[in-house]
C-alpha cells in the first residue's frame, strides 16, 4: 500500500462527496434519457486489489456488459460502467423503444447506443468532478465488451499495467424503480492521481 492510501476520514468523506455529486449528475442524466426514476446508493470509496473488483458486481463469472473510458488530464483515471447482461438488454429495449424482453444479443446499433450512454454518464460525472476540484478531465472514446466480469476486467486492467496493484474505487450502484436496470459505476484513479485529487479538494 502506498502512502496515498492512508487517507484521513475527512479526505475519504471529501472523495465520497465528489462521488455523490458525480453519480447524482449521472443518475439524473440517465433518468432523463430513459424516462424512469433512478435510485442510487451513497458511493463507497474503497481500496481494493484490482483482482477483487469483479466481486463488487457479483463475482468474476457473472456475465456483464462493461463500458470503459480512459480519463486524461491532471488526474488520469479510468471509468467503468458495469451492468448485468439483462440490464443492458433492458436499457437497449428502452432506448430503442422496443418491448421489454425483445433484445437477446447486442448488434452494432445497440452497442453504439450503450457506448453513447457511457459517454453521457461519464461527461456528467466528470463535470461534477471539475466543479468540485477545478481539475479538467477529458474522457476517451468509450469501449464496450460483454463477457464474464473477471475476463473483462483482466483485459482492461492488464492494458493499464495495474494488475496486482491496489485501486481506489469510487463505486456507485444505480437501480430503476422497476428493478429492470441495475449497474455499478466505478471511477478508478491511477495511483499517482489520488494525491492530485485530494489536494484539489483542499483537505490536507
Amino acid at each position: 500500500m502506498i502512502d496515498e492510501y492512508n487517507l484521513s476520514p475527512m479526505q475519504l468523506d471529501a472523495l465520497k462527496e465528489i462521488g455523490n455529486i458525480g453519480a447524482g449528475n449521472s443518475a439524473t442524466a440517465l433518468s432523463q434519457i430513459i424516462n424512469k426514476k433512478i435510485d442510487m446508493n451513497v458511493p463507497k470509496v474503497a481500496f481494493v486489489p484490482i483482482e477483487d473488483v469483479p466481486d463488487l458486481v457479483g463475482g468474476p463469472d457473472v456475465i456483464v456488459v462493461g463500458i470503459f473510458l480512459r480519463v486524461y488530464g491532471k488526474a488520469p483515471s479510468n471509468i467503468m460502467f458495469l451492468m448485468p447482461q439483462r440490464s443492458a438488454f433492458y436499457l437497449v429495449d428502452t432506448l430503442m423503444g422496443r418491448e421489454q424482453g425483445t433484445t437477446k444479443t447486442l448488434d452494432f446499433m445497440d452497442q453504439s447506443a450503450l457506448m453513447e450512454i457511457g459517454n453521457i454518464l461519464s461527461g456528467a460525472y466528470l463535470n461534477a468532478f471539475f466543479n468540485f476540484t477545478h481539475i479538467s478531465m477529458l474522457p476517451s472514446i468509450p469501449a464496450l465488451a460483454m463477457d464474464m466480469a473477471g475476463a473483462i476486467l483482466n483485459v482492461v486492467l492488464v492494458q493499464l499495467g495495474q494488475m496486482g496493484d491496489q485501486a481506489m474505487v469510487i463505486e456507485t450502484e444505480f437501480l430503476t424503480e422497476d428493478e429492470g436496470l441495475s449497474g455499478h459505476f466505478f471511477l478508478v484513479p491511477d495511483p499517482g492521481s489520488l494525491g492530485t485529487l485530494i489536494k484539489a479538494v483542499g483537505v490536507e
